[in-house]
């Protein structure tokens, strides 16, 4: 790698990148330049290294000061000009270790079973209320035949000798080393010599499954909802269901925190001589009283018909925004009414729209 290249660059980070950012840029290149995914590309290789080298400083937060403050001088050995400090690559087989084994094999026998994320849609008011839904999801479950050993009924797997049992073997290749799964065992450290049929010596079929949850009250969208156990299965313990709920919008309210809101439209005469109607709410209809002389924008509130607050502390409030209507086409009688009314009113009657009369000749002069 020439000592000019920018490690930012190689992994594609901005400068300010956090990190778990860092991390991730670098297990999305080395897994696309791995050798073992592109053994017709000789520049895999390259790349792969380049890569790992600008992550061993960038994953380092001492060696990334020293980056971020004298570049690639900051490793450049007493050994004369253009000459750097070897890189340790120890580190970085590690970490390739820890994320590209379930890439390039399987799991190893004695993990636990992955994660699933699923994602699980509901109504506002069964977000608000909560709710019990059921859940359809295709998951790996344990081979009853075999219970999970992936050997056909009355033979068991045996120690893989390729490996010694550990699923990896040493990877050499140039001056870069790391581990990577055994070819034999799938990285699974034992060996099947006698497949089980039913799996095809996985130890795990793929299965449909519905589950009932509990979705709490006050849930929002995009929260997570994890149940224990309801992942992948495997032979030392399930994984987790991740589901992500998602709030379908309502045709009349909207969210605020715990509180619901809902605009209720009114007539003029309504506004003016105040009414009374029916507003919908959470709990179903209730009667709210507008009171006489109500503007357009008002906002009245119905304490305790909000949303539950999540954790059960409490509950918002329903607030209701009057909006005066004003007719889009009226008939001639009504115009002749409309007229005749304003007339009578003249402008006392509007106290608003006189001060902003009386601003406006104050501004202007």
């Amino acid at each position: 790698m020439g000592p000019n290249r920018d490690y930012y660059e190689v992994l594609g980070v901005h400068r300010d990148a956090s990190p778990d950012e860092v991390k991730r840029a670098y297990r999305k290149v080395a897994v696309e330049h791995h050798p073992d995914r592109n053994p017709d590309d000789p520049g895999a290789e390259e790349r792969f290294k380049e890569a790992s080298e600008a992550y061993s400083v960038l994953g380092d937060a001492d060696k990334r000061r020293r980056y971020d403050r004298l570049g690639h001088s900051a490793f450049r050995s007493s050994s004369g000009a253009g000459s750097y400090e070897r890189v340790d690559f120890s580190s970085v087989a590690e970490i390739l270790e820890g994320f590209l084994g379930d890439v390039f094999g399987r799991r190893r026998r004695g993990q636990t079973g992955g994660d699933i994320e699923h994602e699980l849609r509901i109504s506002f008011v069964e977000a608000a209320l909560g709710s019990e839904k059921t859940v359809r999801i295709t998951r790996p479950t344990l081979c009853r035949s075999c219970t999970g050993t992936g050997a056909a009924p009355g033979t068991k797997p045996v120690t893989c000798p390729a490996c010694d049992g550990r699923g990896a073997v040493r990877y050499q290749r140039g001056f870069f080393a790391a581990n990577r799964p055994c070819q034999s065992c799938r990285g699974t450290g034992q060996r099947v010599d006698k497949p089980c049929t039913e799996c095809d010596g996985h130890g795990v079929v793929s299965q449909d499954e519905e589950l009932s949850v509990k979705v709490p009250a006050g849930v929002e969208d995009g929260a997570v909802r994890t149940v224990r156990g309801a992942g992948e299965q495997a032979p030392a313990g399930n994984g987790d269901l991740h589901l992500l709920i998602r709030v379908e919008p309502h045709p009349i309210f909207t969210r605020d925190g715990a509180d619901v809101l809902c605009t209720v439209p009114v007539s003029f005469p309504q506004a003016v001589l105040g009414a009374q109607f029916e507003v919908p709410t959470l709990d179903g209809k209730v009667t709210l009283k507008l009171p006489a002389g109500t503007q357009s924008g008002r906002v009245l509130r119905l304490r305790g018909k909000g949303i539950v607050v999540f954790g059960g502390a409490g509950k918002g409030d329903q607030l209701v925004r009057i909006l005066v209507e004003v007719p889009e086409k009226i008939s001639r009688k009504q115009r002749k009414l409309i007229e005749d009314l304003a007339q009578e009113m003249g402008t006392d009657t509007h106290p608003q729209q006189q001060s902003f009369l009386e601003k406006l000749r104050a501004l202007f002069g």
